[in-house]
């Protein structure tokens, strides 16, 4: 198996997610023992925000990080671990509340492909970027 951020570089699809890791300093945390559970933001999520959003994150980092860590769960949570309602800490300290009642959504994104395990966690893709 291969690490959280070894899992998104190969994947192909998280380029802009794995940019923002790097920018924000966190690849060394998200490549630690964790685990960690990242709800992450396809490339398309992310080209989906208004005209500038991303430039303008990549050139303020400490928002940039508190956006990263708001996609991140300590802990492994799979799929099997959710509930309706249930509301879930993200590392920026804000939740993540999930809605079951058609197919998975975390704070309105929708989870698309769930139960990415990697040796330090576990990726759940999804189809927005999570706005704290």
């Amino acid at each position: 198996m291969a690490t959280i951020v070894e899992t998104a570089v190969s994947a192909g699809s998280f380029t802009t997610l794995v940019a923002a890791v790097g920018a924000a300093g966190l690849v060394d945390t998200l490549n630690g023992e964790g685990p960690f559970t990242v709800f992450a933001p396809t490339d398309e999520a992310f080209a989906a925000l208004p005209e500038g959003t991303v430039e303008g994150l990549l050139a303020d980092i400490p928002t940039l990080t508190s956006i990263l860590t708001f996609h991140v769960v300590p802990g492994a949570v799979h799929a099997a671990d959710l509930t309706d309602g249930l509301k879930a800490a993200t590392v920026n300290g804000a939740e993540l509340t999930f809605d079951l009642t058609d197919g998975v959504k975390v704070n309105g994104a929708t989870v698309v492909t769930a139960d990415i395990v990697c040796d330090n966690g576990v990726i759940h893709v999804i189809d927005a970027v999570l706005l704290p």
